[in-house]
């Protein structure tokens, strides 16, 4: 099965973003979150990234666009996400939670995203009380 690329453009940087399964948050390159808008977490958060220990103490905000269609999101800043196939940098991952807040579905034996249903609004809660 082939790994799911794709380009998340966030204001003038066009992000190569690894969309992965197997991963559940989303992280961003320290080279590749350089000028967008980051924070700095109240506490570090410790992990493990691509077999290896690790911890995330920015995070940064996302608002671009992936084949026209809006995103957002945030995404834990790490020294490096990783290499594809060809020793090219990945600028940022997408795990699970990402592509499940905007309905991308991936068609890994194809090589590429469905983005049929991509989400354009959201409705968390649909009435009642708390």
């Amino acid at each position: 099965m082939a790994r799911v690329f794709g380009i998340i453009q966030v204001g003038r940087k066009r992000l190569r973003t690894l969309f992965d399964s197997e991963v559940t948050n989303c992280f961003i390159s320290a080279e590749a979150a350089n000028g967008l808008p980051k924070t700095t977490l109240k506490f570090p958060r410790p992990g493990n990234f691509g077999g290896k220990p690790c911890v995330a103490t920015e995070v940064c905000l996302l608002a671009g666009k992936l084949e026209g269609h809006y995103l957002d999101s945030g995404a834990y800043v790490l020294d490096e996400v990783g290499k594809d196939d060809q020793g090219r940098p990945i600028d940022l991952v997408v795990g699970v939670l990402g592509m499940r807040q905007w309905n991308i579905v991936l068609v890994p034996e194809e090589g590429r995203l469905d983005l049929s249903h991509f989400t354009k609004e959201f409705i968390e809660f649909a009435g009642g009380t708390w």
